[in-house]
This record gives C-alpha cells, structure tokens and sequence, in this order.
C-alpha cells in the first residue's frame, strides 16, 4: 500500500491533511482519480454558490454573499499557486474563517495566510478565532488587525456563539454602508441564553457593532422587517449591517423546511452524519430538492432572508463538499 496525503484549507479547525491508501500497482492514476474527484465536488459547490448570489442580487443587488470556511473554492484546482477561480470570487462579497490563528498549528496559519493574503485587497475577511483567555483574545484582535482581517474572537465558553461580548475593539460611529466600511462584527446564531425575541432584540439595539451576524429566526420564529430594521441602527444612532446565517451544507431538523418523516438516507440526499452535531446530516448539496429548499423560490430560505430586509448571507458548511467522499 501507498499513502497520499491530500491538503486542503478547510476547516475543522483549518487546515486538514487526510491520508489515504492506494495501491501502489498504478499509484499515479489513482491519485490523479482522487484529485480530480475532489476538484470536481469543488465545481459543484462554487457552482451552487454562484447560482445562490446571483438568484440573492437578482432581488437586491448590494445583497452580501459570505461564505464561511472552504478558502480553497477561491482558487483554481484548490491551489493558491493556480490562480483566482474568477467567476467564483465574483459571485462573493466576503470570506469567513474560522480559527485563523486560535486554535491552529503556525504552519496551518502560514497557509491560509497565503492564500487570503491573494483575497483580502477585493473581499472583507472576516474571522473567528476561538480563544481560551484574555491574553490569547488580545493576541487574536492583533495578528487579524495587522493582517487587516475583521476579527472576532469567541472566548471559553462561547463555541457555539451563543454570548454577546461585553467589550470590543474599533468601535465607532460611522455610517456601515457596505462591507468595506465594517470594523468590528457580532457572531451570534445560537439564542439559548435570551427568554424572548424581545430580549434579543433590546440587547442588540444596545451595541454598537458594525454588523450583526444572526440567524434568520428566534425559536423558530422570523424575524419581521421591522425588527430587523430597527436593528440596522446602533445604539450611537448610526447604521450598522444585519447578515442572517444560513446552513447550505447539512439540513438541520429543527429548521421549518425539516420534514418529521425524513431520515439518513431518505430522502436519498440526506447523505451522512455530521459527527459532532446529533440534529444535522451532511448533503449532497447539488441535488434540486436540496437546492430547492435554499434558493430559487418564494418558499426558499434565502428568499426570507431577502424578504426581510437582511443585507445579507453568512453561507455555513461550504467545505461539505470535501467530507461528503472523503471524510
């Protein structure tokens, strides 16, 4: 046996090297067979997110697509070295990442480094260092400041992004018109910690974040157009920017598309599960149904998000297309 080791940035926490056995009777050809497996994945991915900008600006054309993780779709063949993947970078406004610098190898770094310093003079970087003290939070603000990455760094005990942090840097009274004018970001998708959507909303109204990553719905529940433009305004009085977060890589089953009668494997697109979170399974995201429940339609979940006035998406779980095969 042969082993191939395969990198590629991702996530989880970054950068990942997958070992893999070929047998060495024809290693080459299974290795190209490997790598051209990947790439092509890739292609559906970058192709599903450009078909989600361009159905997202088509309705309003300053809509922000995100995509969180999977810096290598930038690129073609995955490899900085290879170019822009033009059409891709095109159809995106912003790139999230996740665990830059915290927790992270240097060497991990060092790559992802390479390859958005190609990105960050055309697209705002937004990233999410988890960090386990004051002096490591202090560091993550530093490094993504010199890097000229928006940084917001998740101290212990904030994972799953469910805390509104007490104090932030850059804060300011500016105008946030678009992307390029943001200093400083709130992730907040998980609501445990608040006992009403009135809650929520007050203790947002309340900071004077740049822009507030949340998810479209309370327990459930939308927001209205009104909530979220009343959240559009910083507690300073100046605008601020509101992007909902959507799930395009795993179907969540406490999401109002969720069917009670589905299951792994059925809906045949219900493809795998997602080690880690019990109420997501891994899909393959180039089937319609799928494709479906997340653009192209008044039902579809970017439509509601469009629907009530967000100014964006945060699109989660690009890299599925990389663990759906080869996980």
């Amino acid at each position: 046996m042969k082993k191939l080791i395969l990198t590629l940035l991702l996530s989880y926490p970054v950068l990942i090297s997958i070992e893999f056995y070929t047998l060495d009777t024809n290693p080459e050809k299974k290795n190209n067979t490997l790598l051209y497996e990947v790439d092509h994945s890739a292609d559906k991915m970058r192709a599903f997110i450009i078909q989600i900008s361009e159905y997202a600006k088509e309705s309003n054309p300053q809509f922000n697509i995100i995509p969180q993780n999977g810096i290598e779709l930038c690129f073609n063949e995955l490899e900085s070295s290879k170019g822009i993947h033009q059409q891709y970078v095109s159809a995106i406004d912003g790139i999230g990442v996740e665990s830059l610098f915290y927790p992270n190898k240097r060497k991990d770094t060092r790559e992802k480094l390479k390859a958005l310093n190609l990105l960050k003079g055309s697209k705002k970087i937004f990233v999410s260092d988890y960090t386990k003290n004051e002096k490591r939070t202090e560091r993550s603000f530093t490094k993504n400041n010199l890097e000229g990455f928006t940084s917001f760094p998740r101290k212990k005990g904030n994972y799953d992004y469910s805390f509104i942090p007490a104090f932030f840097k850059n804060e300011n009274n500016r105008d946030i018109k678009t992307l390029s004018d943001v200093s400083n970001y709130l992730y907040l998708i998980n609501f445990s910690n608040f006992n009403s959507k009135k809650e929520l909303i007050d203790e947002l109204k309340n900071t004077n974040y740049d822009l507030l990553l949340i998810d479209l719905f309370f327990d459930k529940t939308p927001f209205t157009s009104k909530e979220i433009d009343e959240l559009k305004i910083k507690k300073n009085g100046s605008k601020r920017l509101v992007v909902s977060y959507i799930n395009i890589g795993a179907a969540e089953k406490f999401r109002y598309y969720w069917n009670s009668k589905w299951k792994l494997g059925s809906p045949s697109w219900l493809k795998k599960e997602y080690e880690g979170y019990r109420d997501e399974y891994w899909v393959q995201f180039w089937e319609k149904p799928w494709q479906k429940i997340i653009y192209g339609n008044d039902d579809s979940y970017i439509k509601k998000i469009i629907d009530v006035g967000f100014d964006g998406a945060y699109l989660d779980n690009v890299e599925c297309y990389y663990f759906l095969d080869f996980d």
